[in-house]
C-alpha cells in the first residue's frame, strides 16, 4: 500500500514537473503564464497530448521533436525526475505526522510546500542557465513564507517564538550575502543571492538556515573545483550559487538535524 501512494505521488510529481518546465520557458521568453498551448521551442509547432507525457514521451521521441527533428533539451526529464522525487521526500519526512491530524490548516501546509518546491525548482534552472534569479519567483517566494508563518504565529502562541526566529535568520542570511555584495560590488555574488538569502531564513528558520548555508558553501566549492579540474570553469569564472543554495535548502529542510548533530558530535570528537 505504501509503495502504491508513494507510486502515485511520483507521478503526480512528474506532472507537476512537466508544468514546470512550460513555466520556466514561458518566463525565459516572457510569454504569459496562462494563454496559449504547449510547442516545441524550436520549430513553434503545437504539441499534442501524445508528445506531453511526462518521461514517456521523451523516451518515446528518442530526445527528439516529432516535427522538426531537434534535439529535446535534457532538462525536461531532469527538472520532472527532480520534482517527483522532491515530493516524495516531502511527504516522507515532512507531511505523513501532519496527517495524524488532517484538517484545513494541513492542507494549507501541504499546498504550501508544494507551491515554495515549485517555485525553488524553478530558481534553480533559471539561474543555472541564465545567472539570474528572477524578481517575480523569489518574492513571492519571500510573500508566501511572511504569510504562513506570520498567520502561524498568530494562530499559535508557540509559534510565535519560531516565527522571531524565522525573521532574524532571514536578516542574518540576507545581511551576510548583502555585506558580501557590497563589499565585492557585486563582483563574488549576485543581489539574487541577496535575496534567495533572506527567503532561506524565513523558510528554513534556526539553526537549519546555518546548516544550509554551510552545506552550499562546501557543495559549490566542491562542484567548483570539480570544473575547473575537468576544463569546464577557469579560477576567475563565473558560477551561479543560487543552486547550491537551493541544494543545501533542501538539505537542511529534510535532514537538518541529523546533519547537525552529525557536525556538532564530530567537532566534539576532534575537540
Amino acid at each position: 500500500m505504501m509503495m502504491l501512494f508513494y507510486i502515485t505521488i511520483f507521478i503526480f510529481g512528474l506532472c507537476i514537473g512537466s508544468f514546470l518546465n512550460c513555466l520556466i520557458y514561458r518566463l525565459e521568453t516572457g510569454r504569459s503564464f496562462v494563454k496559449g498551448r504547449s510547442f516545441c521551442p524550436k520549430c513553434k509547432h503545437k504539441l499534442g497530448f501524445w508528445d506531453l507525457i511526462p518521461i514517456i514521451s521523451f523516451l518515446m521521441l528518442k530526445r527528439k521533436c516529432r516535427y522538426c527533428k531537434n534535439k529535446i533539451s535534457l532538462q525536461y526529464p531532469i527538472v520532472e525526475i527532480a520534482t517527483g522525487l522532491l515530493l516524495i521526500l516531502n511527504f516522507k519526512f515532512l507531511i505523513f505526522d501532519q496527517f495524524l491530524i488532517f484538517n484545513f490548516k494541513t492542507l494549507l501546509f501541504i499546498v504550501y510546500l508544494l507551491i515554495i518546491n515549485c517555485l525553488l525548482i524553478i530558481v534553480f534552472i533559471y539561474d543555472l542557465k541564465h545567472y539570474i534569479i528572477p524578481d517575480k519567483i523569489i518574492y513571492l517566494a519571500i510573500g508566501l513564507a511572511l504569510i504562513f508563518n506570520g498567520s502561524a504565529a498568530l494562530t499559535a502562541l508557540s509559534s510565535l517564538k519560531g516565527f522571531q526566529f524565522s525573521i532574524l535568520s532571514a536578516f542574518i542570511a540576507g545581511g551576510f550575502f548583502f555585506l558580501i555584495w557590497l563589499i565585492s560590488q557585486g563582483k563574488w555574488m549576485g543581489f539574487g543571492d541577496v535575496k534567495l538569502g533572506f527567503f532561506m531564513g524565513l523558510f528554513l528558520g534556526w539553526p537549519n538556515i546555518l546548516t544550509a548555508l554551510f552545506l552550499a558553501f562546501v557543495i559549490g566549492s566542491l562542484a567548483g573545483l570539480a570544473l575547473i579540474s575537468v576544463g569546464r570553469k577557469k579560477f576567475k569564472s563565473e558560477v551561479p550559487f543560487g543552486p547550491f543554495l537551493i541544494i543545501g535548502t533542501f538539505l537542511a529542510l529534510f535532514w537538518g538535524r541529523e546533519i547537525l548533530g552529525w557536525y556538532l558530535g564530530l567537532m566534539g570528537q576532534g575537540v
